[in-house]
């Protein structure tokens, strides 16, 4: 499949306060793409956060928040910073234009508009983010067990604990250290020991099933598992289930002083992210409570108030 093909099918949001308009761009696109629309700034910025359009189409001269307003907002979030904007609006001139592009859009459409002009465009700032976003996937990868890298990680945490705090929900994090790790390589070897890391981390996915779910590699033997909008129960609800993963596939580990096969300890930490807490805080509680559970014997989880 081309990059051209993959240009189809994205979710697009029309930004316009005349409901004319986003009829015209609706039918001009409805077609291929699935089409979102909001009539002023506010709820465009809230359709933006919550359903992730692949490409906003956004209008200039609109009452209260106007379209500039609007693409600042936008780049100012990280969950929504990564979202291209195509300006499409009446104005005409040159400085419109160069005020448009300045303001951080990727294209920039007059009125009234050309139906196969625009699903032209959209098709092109369409393929620039599919390859953008590939690349970005890349680089956010741990390369040997195909789950999220500590950058990634770092990313997330950020953007799920500034969503959920504005939500009051609660935020989890699991950190798991493989048992004896360093014992294990020594004896079945290195070649070994990275088909077992990428062995327990599809044991985490499946573990943390959800979409929103992440699972990341932190370092070396160490996993992080990001569970937005879940307490400490349901967090518990996921070590158990890995444990269990774990026993399930049941690699030996002759080795290791604690079982003969390959366990893990695990921190689990809880937090509703408030003005006075810091997403840093939930990974110091989380490690806090890891290394609780390797010093009382490892093979097992601690969660705050065991």
């Amino acid at each position: 499949m081309s990059w051209t093909d993959m240009a189809g099918s994205g979710r697009i949001l029309v930004v316009d306060d005349a409901m004319e308009n986003i009829q015209i761009l609706h039918a001009a696109l409805q077609d291929e793409h699935e089409v979102l629309f909001a009539m002023d700034g506010p709820r465009a910025l809230e359709i933006a956060r919550s359903q992730h359009p692949d490409l906003i189409l956004l209008d200039a001269v609109m009452p209260g928040m106007d379209g500039y307003a609007v693409c600042k907002e936008l780049f100012a979030m990280p969950e929504t910073a990564g979202i291209p904007v195509i300006f499409v609006t009446a104005l005409k001139s040159p400085e419109d234009e160069t005020r448009a592009l300045g303001a951080g859009a990727a294209d920039f459409i007059s009125k009234p508009v050309n139906a196969a002009v625009v699903r032209a465009r959209v098709r092109t700032q369409l393929t620039v983010k599919r390859q953008r976003d590939a690349l970005r996937a890349l680089i956010l990868l741990d390369p040997l067990t195909g789950v999220a890298n500590r950058r990634a990680f770092d990313e997330r945490l950020g953007m799920e604990w500034r969503r959920c705090g504005r939500a009051q929900l609660p935020v989890s994090l699991l950190m798991v250290d493989i048992d004896h790790f360093k014992l294990y390589n020594d004896h079945y070897g290195h070649p070994a020991g990275d088909a077992t890391l990428v062995q327990v981390a599809r044991a985490m996915r499946r573990a943390a099933g959800r979409s929103q779910d992440l699972v990341a590699r932190y370092g070396g033997e160490e996993f992080a598992i990001l569970l937005p909008q879940l307490d400490d129960q349901g967090a518990t609800g996921v070590a158990r289930r890995l444990m269990h993963e774990l026993e399930m596939i049941d690699v030996p580990h002759a080795a290791s002083p604690t079982s003969q096969r390959l366990t893990v300890s695990i921190g689990i930490a809880a937090m509703v992210p408030g003005e006075h807490s810091q997403a840093g805080d939930l990974v110091q509680v989380a490690d806090a409570l890891l290394y609780q559970a390797k010093a009382g014997g490892r093979n097992r989880y601690v969660t705050f108030g065991n």
